[in-house]
């Protein structure tokens, strides 16, 4: 942040800081009488347009008020004469008005104003008065310029002489301009320089053009045509890469020697406070270099700048210092020219005195001084009312002594205008000065009562304007005490004016200032106020944010209260304009969605009526790089190129990447790829191709904030063609159906084709076979190629190459596929037991025909009694899971359970089965439900007479010999299954399975349970029911599938009293 404070002046009171202000040129009152003053006049050489009137300018004060005339060509002008001529009212301006006809260059001249009245004669400058020309060019036939390649060639301008000189520059004839560099550049005089041609300068044509400013007209030359001479003929492609382009195309290299200005020396004059322009123009193979240098010194550090691609050396406002000689120095690799130019300051006449008005009382001397310099020494000539003063009456109270005229006891009378003109070869001075005579008593020149207010600590200066003759002298005092105010903090000086030099708040009061000369005295009054100074306690810092952030500039003032406080806001030191982005407040500045157009100086400045502070800082806006530029290929080879960019404005975040990117023609036209990326700091990089591609480039620059916008593109450039170098990737073969098999691959793109005629060779056999290799050629454009009537689900190798005109690609890798999957068949050994009364385990094995990839099993079961059914659960396994273990909720009721394997075609066949009859869980829990009630004791009663009588039965039947149960195969020992009915358990599995040995597979705890609503009636036997919430049947049930074993054979297990206890239930 950098603060500065500044001191306003008020209330018509001068306040100055230099000393020099303090001695003032005499002012005289208006209304007082005084010889004429010249105010306003036109320039010396006065150029004007001739379309618009012309207007000569001569403005004059004085008492009376002065009468205007003109001489012209030194003849007087007579105004009144000519009718489009006038002079404006209350003034020696004149107008001549050509709406009604006539020619401005009849006009052309030397005009001068004379002001008169009765105390005396001011005159004007000599006015030139040129109307500015445009002439046409002269028609004129140009050959055909013929010149060697290498060989340097100037072709001349010559614009027609306007007024004032036309700018010169060259263009085609097609209007566009000519690309200018150090090896081809226009000169100052308009010609335009060849240091070396080369054969692409004859590509265009070159016409000189003139701009005239007045008349606002271009004009054109007849163009220049070239023909160069080669010795090789070539193009451009071939010498791109070259390093040595000159000795590539058979171009003799050549010493540099000058074109402009030719020789060795030459001498030039300037005048002092001009511009001393300096050029060199050599020629040579290769192109040379300029430098320039002074002899015996250095060049003058802050006043040169370099021109034209340094073949021109400008030097700012010379002074006589800047004589001497300069020389510039031209190589090249094969030598170097040097050429002197002597340098010469001349000087138009400059003031040292200028003469000013001088005011007498009557009796009073006085002298009036004119001293100028120049070079040469200018001449001084003293004229009085516009007349040579030798020419004039003689003045007894008068003398002239070279450049000064002295006066003594000078009388009312003898007032009048002197002039002083100082001359020499390169110009002149005129200066008016009046003597006048007066006797006035003092007046003050400022108002009587006046309050002036200022800040605390500052140097302050009260003003006492005042004008007698003879001069008076002035004395402060401060709140009426008697004593002069002069020493100390205080000091006068002979204007009037009295500086305080350190304002406290104890010089508060009230000041008067005296005037007093021999006629009399005034005074007047000036009451001081001292005020706090405005400081801003916070103000705004450097900030660096992000394009689109929010910022705030700080901006706090503390001021006196009884002032009034502007702050405003300055961006670049111009005033901000607070815009819908932009918010000011009493604490500072915010800025909303910063952009780069924001960046800059911001300024607050905080200002009252006598003082002001500021503060500023820089915002620096860090917004994405702008585009790289101008893009150029170089080193071409067959399998690389060198790319070289220009970078663009980091936008003050340093570049960190750039990125190249390519597109070609051939595959995907339009579409850009990335190539390769490259650190920030570099603007060349060697890249890596690909053959038969029609590469084109672009660039990106990166920085912190994002990346710019690409580069236009670069050139084309086309590699040979080659065999492929590589394969498809991403190959794979998988059916979509049960009979097919689907290969796919990842095409090469268009830097992997090496060559026209792009095709894939696929094959595929199968595998642990000895069959040869099928194979299909397909186009370049396809990416996939389906294998019809293959078996279900077998394994194959596979190889897909690539292949164009060139040749073939080497030989791909071999990658196994699939033909397409089927419904799996169902699992094997599926087994379901009850190991107590509270689980159900079922087991199974994967299928015998899997038909694909197994992705899981899907086991569909739900709780039975009788013909009534409870909801369908539904399990998802996954594939390497072959055991579930079920926990009962309900100890009366069986399972019926479907369960189906997966594959990606769906689910296969299934393996159904059904938990066994849960006789001891029915009955203890039968038992220990009811055996307290009344009634279940007597239906048990019952239940025990009809066993007895039973047995009773059986036993008569098998006294008298009659049929009972035996087994079929009597020799055959009982099935291990069947003996664990003794110890409770049941043990279910179907016919056609074998059981599972061993099964060791666990539970897979994070398989979710699912619930089906599906009836399980298709998957086995069953029919309506009803249950209760927990599950349970309603009512009693009847076990099917024992009813229908018991009906089907009357031999078996009828005589047993479980099963006459079942019947009768």
């Amino acid at each position: 942040m950098v603060m500065q404070r500044y001191l306003l002046t008020y209330v018509g009171v001068v306040l100055t800081l230099y000393l020099h202000h303090f001695i003032r040129a005499i002012e005289v009152p208006r209304d007082l009488s005084q010889p004429p003053t010249i105010t306003k006049q036109s320039v010396k050489n006065y150029i004007v347009d001739p379309r618009d009137n012309i207007i000569i300018e001569c403005e004059a004060k004085g008492n009376p008020f002065p009468i205007f005339t003109w001489t012209r060509n030194g003849k007087f002008f007579n105004v009144a004469k000519d009718p489009r001529v006038s002079m404006r009212r209350k003034s020696g301006t004149l107008s001549i008005d050509f709406r009604s006809g006539g020619r401005p260059e009849d006009y052309e001249g030397e005009y001068q104003c004379f002001a008169r009245n009765d105390f005396g004669t001011a005159i004007s400058n000599k006015i030139v008065l040129q109307v500015s020309k445009s002439p046409l060019w002269p028609k004129e036939n140009l050959d055909i310029q013929e010149v060697h390649e290498g060989a340097p060639l100037i072709l001349a301008c010559n614009p027609p002489p306007g007024l004032p000189p036309p700018a010169i520059f060259w263009m085609s004839s097609s209007m566009e301009s000519i690309h200018q560099d150090k090896r081809v550049s226009q000169g100052q005089n308009g010609d335009l320089y060849f240091s070396n041609v080369m054969q692409e300068d004859a590509l265009t044509d070159y016409s000189c053009n003139a701009r005239f400013a007045f008349t606002h007209t271009i004009q054109q030359k007849n163009p220049y045509t070239l023909k160069v001479l080669t010795k090789h003929p070539h193009n451009e492609t071939s010498f791109r890469n070259h390093t040595d382009i000159y000795s590539a195309r058979g171009v003799t290299e050549r010493h540099p020697s000058f074109m402009y200005p030719t020789g060795t020396s030459s001498s030039q004059m300037v005048l002092r406070g001009e511009d001393l322009l300096l050029e060199c123009i050599a020629s040579g193979v290769p192109t040379p270099d300029i430098n320039w240098h002074k002899r015996g010194g250095e060049l003058p550090v802050g006043r040169i700048s370099y021109e034209n691609f340094r073949k021109a050396l400008r030097i700012a406002n010379v002074s006589e210092e800047d004589s001497g000689e300069y020389f510039c120095l031209a190589s090249n690799k094969v030598g170097s020219s040097r050429h002197t130019v002597s340098v010469r300051v001349k000087a138009a006449p400059y003031w040292l005195d200028e003469p000013e008005n001088l005011v007498l009382a009557p009796g009073e001397g006085g002298r009036l001084i004119c001293r100028a310099n120049g070079n040469p020494k200018p001449s001084i000539q003293w004229l009085v009312n516009g007349e040579p003063i030798e020419s004039s009456l003689p003045n007894p109270s008068r003398e002239v002594n070279g450049d000064t005229v002295m006066f003594r006891d000078a009388q009312i009378g003898s007032s009048a205008v002197y002039q002083c003109n100082a001359s020499n070869d390169h110009g002149y001075l005129l200066a008016n000065a009046f003597v006048s005579v007066l006797d006035v008593s003092p007046r003050i020149l400022a108002s009587r009562n006046q309050l002036m207010k200022v800040i605390q600590n500052n140097r302050t200066l009260l003003d006492c304007p005042f004008f007698g003759s003879p001069i008076p002298t002035t004395r402060w005092f401060k709140n009426g005490q008697g004593n002069t105010l002069d020493g100390g903090n205080y000091r006068m000086y002979e204007n009037g004016t009295l500086e305080i030099i350190r304002a406290r708040k104890e010089d508060q009061g009230t000041y008067t200032c005296v005037a007093t000369n021999i006629l009399g005295k005034a005074e007047i009054q000036v009451r001081l106020e001292v005020k706090d100074p405005t400081r801003i306690t916070t103000g705004p810092t450097d900030t660096v944010p992000k394009k689109g952030s929010t910022i705030h500039l700080s901006c706090r003032v503390k001021y006196d209260p009884t002032l009034k406080l502007t702050v405003t806001w300055l961006k670049d030191d111009s005033t901000l304009y607070i815009g819908n982005r932009m918010k000011k407040d009493e604490d500072g500045l915010t800025i909303y969605g910063v952009s780069e157009k924001d960046q800059g100086y911001y300024t607050c400045v905080a200002s009252t009526e006598l003082d002001r502070d500021t503060a500023r800082a820089h915002l620096t806006v860090l917004a994405r790089p702008e585009r790289p530029r101008d893009l150029e290929l170089t080193d071409l080879a067959e399998r690389s190129v060198r790319l070289t960019w220009i970078p663009g404005d980091d936008n003050n975040s340093p570049i960190t990447d750039y990125i190249v990117e390519f597109e070609e023609d051939k595959f995907q036209p339009g579409v850009w790829h990335n190539h390769s990326r490259y650190p920030g700091s570099v603007n060349s990089a060697v890249l890596r191709l690909a053959p038969y591609v029609n590469y084109q480039f672009r660039v990106i620059a990166v920085n912190e904030v994002g990346s710019s916008y690409p580069s236009l593109p670069s050139e084309r450039y086309q590699t040979n063609g080659a065999r492929p170098e590589i394969n498809p990737t991403g190959v794979q073969g998988s059916g979509t159906s049960k009979n097919n098999m689907v290969i796919s691959w990842m095409p090469l793109n268009a830097t992997q084709a090496y060559g026209p005629k792009l095709k894939y060779v696929v094959k595929w056999r199968r595998r642990d076979t000895r069959e040869s290799w099928s194979n299909v050629t397909v186009n370049g454009d396809v990416s996939k190629y389906t294998v019809t009537q293959t078996p279900t689900y077998v394994t194959y190798e596979i190889k897909v190459q690539a292949e164009n005109e060139f040749g073939r690609a080497p030989e791909p890798d071999v990658v196994i596929g699939y033909s397409g999957e089927d419904l799996p068949s169902a699992p094997r050994y599926f087994k379901i037991r009850q190991p107590n009364l509270e689980t159900i385990t079922l087991e199974w094995e994967h299928p015998e025909h899997p038909n694909g990839i197994l992705i899981g099993y899907t086991l569909r079961y739900q709780a039975f009694n009788g013909s009534k059914t409870g909801r369908t659960i539904l399990e998802n396994f996954s594939p390497n899971q072959t055991k579930f273990l079920l926990q009962r909720t309900d100890p009366i009721s069986r399972y019926r359970f479907d369960l189906r394997s997966r594959t990606q075609i769906g689910e296969g066949e299934p393996a159904k089965g059904e938990s066994p009859s849960p006789l001891n869980e029915a009955y203890s829990k039968n038992q220990g439900d009811i055996a307290t009630q009344g009634w279940f004791i007597g239906l048990m009663c019952a239940i025990a007479l009809l066993v007895l009588i039973l047995l009773i039965v059986c036993f008569i039947k098998r006294s008298r010999g009659g049929k009972y149960p035996v087994r079929e195969n009597k020799d055959v020992p009982l099935d291990p299954d069947d003996q664990k009915v003794d110890n409770g358990s049941f043990d279910y599995s179907d016919e056609d399975n074998k059981p599972l040995q061993g099964s060791q597979t666990s539970l897979d705890g994070t398989i979710k349970q699912q619930e089906s609503d599906d009836s399980l009636v298709d998957y086995g036997e069953g029919g309506e029911g009803q249950f209760n919430e927990d599950g349970s049947f309603i009512g009693q049930y009847t076990v099917k599938k024992d009813k229908e074993e018991t009906e089907g054979n009357e031999s078996s297990e009828a005589t047993s009293p479980v099963n006459a206890i079942y019947s009768l239930a």
